[in-house]
C-alpha cells in the first residue's frame, strides 16, 4: 500500500510568497515560507500548500511553484491590500475559507506551520477544529519590537495576549536564532517549547557574481568604496542612522566613497513618505552627490549588488533574524551592524563584520570607515562570512531540520487543546491604548 502523502501547511495571512519582494509590507517573512516551502517540497514525500490573503481580485486562487509546492489565496475581508495591524477583524473568515479549501479540493494537513502573530491565531483556532499539530515562528516578538517604537500601534495589547498564548500553548516554537529564544523567554513566557532553527539563503545564487565583473556591471570603478544599504524604506530600518554615518565618514574626500540605496517604494503609501525624508536627509548631509538611490531589484540582480559592495549596513532599529545580512555574507561582503536580536547570531564580531549600537551614526560611522580603510582586512571579514554561511545558513538545510521537526511532532499522540480561545469572531476596530512600554 502507498504510503500516506505528508502534508504541511505554511500559513502566512499577510505575507504573501509569491508577492514581489519590495511592495509594502514584503520583505523577509515572504522570502522565508516561500524558500522553506520550496525547499521542504523537494524533501522526500512532502507537499506543502502555502496559504495567504488575497489582496487583489485579479490574483489566481493557487500558483504552482513546483510539483509539490504551491500558493493558496484566501478572500477574507476586501480584496484589496489592508495594513497588517488592520487584519485582525478578518481572521475568522480566513479560517473558515481554509476550512472549505480543505473540504472543496478533499485536502488535511497533518502539521501546520504558521508565520507571524496573526496566523498564530489562525493555527491556534485550527487546532480546536482540526486533528493537527502547529509549529509557529514569530518572526519579531511584539514586546522587543514596540521597546523600539516611539508611537505604539493601536494592536498592541492584542498582538502581546495572543503571542503569549502562542508560546505557551502550540506543539513547538521555531526561533531563528539564540537571541530570539532569550527574547520569548525574557519577554513573552517562560512556559511552551522552543526549538532554534535559523533561516536560510540561496548560497548558490549570493556568492556567484565576482567582484569585479559585478562592479563592471554597475558602473562602479575597481578603486571606489562602496557602501550599500539592501531593503524597504522603513523607519524601523534606521536607514537614517546609515546616512548619518557615511555624511561623518573621515574617508569623505579622501577615497572615493560611494553609498548605494537599494529599495522600492510606491506612491501615496507608507514607504514613499519615508523614501522622501531619507533623500531630504540625504540633501541635508550634503552627500547627494555621493549616493544612488537605485529603486527596487529582483532577487536574480541583487547578487550582483551585493559583491559589488565593500560593505553592506543593516542599521535596523529591531531584525529578529536579518535575510539581507546572511544574502550579503553568502555574497563575501562584510556586514556593518545594529547589535540587536538575529544580528548578534549571524555576524561574527572582528570576523565577519562589525556590531554597533542601534541608532548611533558615530559608531557605524567609524566601523564603516575601519572596514573601508583597510582592504585586506574587508577581504578576510568577506571570506570568513561566506564561509559561515555555507556552512551553516542554508535554505536546505532548514527545511531539513524543520522536516525532522515535522515528523517528530507528528508520531506524537495529539494533546487535547485545554483553554479554547474566547476572542469573540466580531472584532472590534480598536484595541485601546498601550502606556507600559
Amino acid at each position: 500500500m502507498a504510503a500516506m502523502p505528508r502534508r504541511v501547511a505554511l500559513i502566512s495571512v499577510h505575507g504573501d510568497p509569491d508577492v514581489e519582494i519590495g511592495k509594502e509590507e514584503a520583505g523577509g517573512q515572504n522570502i522565508y515560507v516561500r524558500r522553506v516551502g520550496e525547499a521542504l517540497a523537494e524533501q522526500e514525500g512532502w507537499q506543502v500548500d502555502m496559504f495567504t490573503r488575497r489582496v487583489n481580485p485579479s490574483q489566481p486562487e493557487i500558483v504552482q511553484h513546483t510539483p509539490n509546492c504551491r500558493t493558496i489565496r484566501l478572500t477574507a475581508g476586501p480584496a484589496k491590500f489592508v495594513p497588517r495591524d488592520e487584519i485582525f477583524e478578518y481572521l475568522p473568515q480566513f479560517v473558515r475559507e481554509l476550512q472549505t479549501f480543505q473540504r472543496k479540493h478533499g485536502r488535511s494537513h497533518r502539521v501546520i506551520h504558521t508565520n507571524y502573530w496573526l496566523s498564530s491565531w489562525v493555527g491556534m483556532r485550527l487546532r480546536e477544529l482540526q486533528p493537527i499539530k502547529q509549529v509557529h515562528t514569530y518572526h519579531s516578538v511584539g514586546a522587543v519590537k514596540f521597546a523600539a517604537m516611539d508611537v505604539i500601534p493601536p494592536a498592541a495589547h492584542m498582538r502581546l495576549d495572543v503571542e503569549k498564548r502562542c508560546l505557551e500553548t502550540v506543539d513547538r516554537v521555531v526561533a531563528t536564532s539564540p537571541q530570539e529564544q532569550q527574547d520569548l523567554r525574557d519577554l513573552v513566557s517562560s512556559q511552551g517549547e522552543i526549538e532554534i532553527i535559523p533561516c536560510g539563503t540561496d548560497i548558490e545564487n549570493f556568492g556567484s557574481v565576482p567582484r569585479l565583473r559585478a562592479r563592471e556591471e554597475l558602473g562602479i570603478a575597481p578603486e571606489t568604496r562602496l557602501v550599500l544599504y539592501v531593503g524597504r524604506f522603513d523607519p524601523r530600518k534606521g536607514i537614517d542612522t546609515l546616512v548619518r554615518a557615511v555624511g561623518r565618514s573621515k574617508l569623505r574626500g579622501v577615497v572615493d566613497l560611494r553609498l548605494m540605496i537599494v529599495g522600492g517604494y510606491h506612491a501615496g503609501e507608507s514607504d514613499e513618505k519615508e523614501y522622501l525624508r531619507i533623500k531630504s536627509m540625504v540633501q541635508r548631509m550634503g552627500i547627494e552627490d555621493i549616493t544612488t538611490f537605485t529603486g527596487s531589484r529582483t532577487h536574480e540582480e541583487l547578487p550582483t549588488y551585493y559583491a559589488a559592495a565593500d560593505v553592506c549596513v543593516v542599521p535596523s532599529h529591531y531584525e529578529p533574524f536579518g535575510l539581507v545580512t546572511i544574502e550579503a555574507m553568502a555574497s563575501g561582503t562584510p556586514v556593518v551592524g545594529s547589535d540587536v536580536g538575529g544580528l548578534k547570531f549571524t555576524v561574527v564580531p572582528e570576523q565577519t563584520g562589525l556590531l554597533c549600537p542601534p541608532r548611533n551614526a558615530e559608531a557605524f560611522a567609524q566601523a564603516i570607515d575601519r572596514i573601508l580603510a583597510h582592504p585586506t582586512w574587508r577581504n578576510e571579514l568577506g571570506q570568513a562570512a561566506r564561509n559561515r554561511i555555507v556552512s551553516e545558513f542554508s535554505w536546505n538545510g532548514a527545511a531539513a531540520h524543520l522536516s525532522d521537526l515535522y515528523l517528530r511532532l507528528m508520531s506524537e499522540p495529539l494533546a487535547p487543546v485545554e483553554h479554547p480561545l474566547h476572542i469573540c469572531h466580531s472584532m472590534p476596530t480598536s484595541w485601546g491604548s498601550v502606556g507600559h512600554f
